[in-house]
């Protein structure tokens, strides 16, 4: 049977038509629950969920609190991403946000939920989904030390 296409008897096991459910970037507090309902489907068999919060040290230094800048063109570069993680891996159902403005320690800087037919498949999606995020949308983050230095990360 070599060099036969894949046939899938159940239309689960594929990519949902329009999966991106929900992306924003967002001045106001995020909610886990808001985005792991955004990426409920019937089909998917495993949803996969990062929280990214901010924390009270960075290299060896304490944290204060930090803020979150974005450029004007961040949800268009977040759709980007989002797609291309959809069109990479099967996926049901995809949502992302990330905060901006200033955030104290504990606060949710980014949520990003990704359900798929198998668990695998979810959590290798999640994985591109948050690290594209990061590495490709235009979002900064200013931290201010206990000490009272500041850094720019990503900028």
């Amino acid at each position: 049977m070599g060099g036969m296409a894949p046939t899938y008897d159940h239309p689960g096991e594929l990519a949902a038509a329009d999966p991106v459910r929900l992306l924003a970037v967002r001045d106001t507090p995020l909610s886990v629950d808001e985005v792991f309902s955004a990426v409920g489907d019937h089909a998917a068999g495993g949803t996969a969920l990062f929280v990214g919060t901010v924390r009270d040290h960075d290299g060896g230094a304490g944290v204060r609190g930090l803020g979150y800048s974005a450029h004007p063109t961040a949800e268009a570069e977040l759709r980007r991403v989002a797609e291309k993680v959809a069109a990479d891996f099967p996926v049901r159902a995809l949502a992302a946000v990330h905060r901006v403005g200033d955030l104290e320690i504990g606060d949710l800087a980014v949520v990003v939920a990704v359900s798929c037919p198998h668990r695998a498949e979810a959590f290798e999606a999640c994985r591109r989904l948050i690290d594209d995020l990061k590495r490709e949308v235009p979002i900064w983050k200013h931290q201010v030390f206990q000490d009272g230095t500041e850094e720019w990360v990503g900028a």
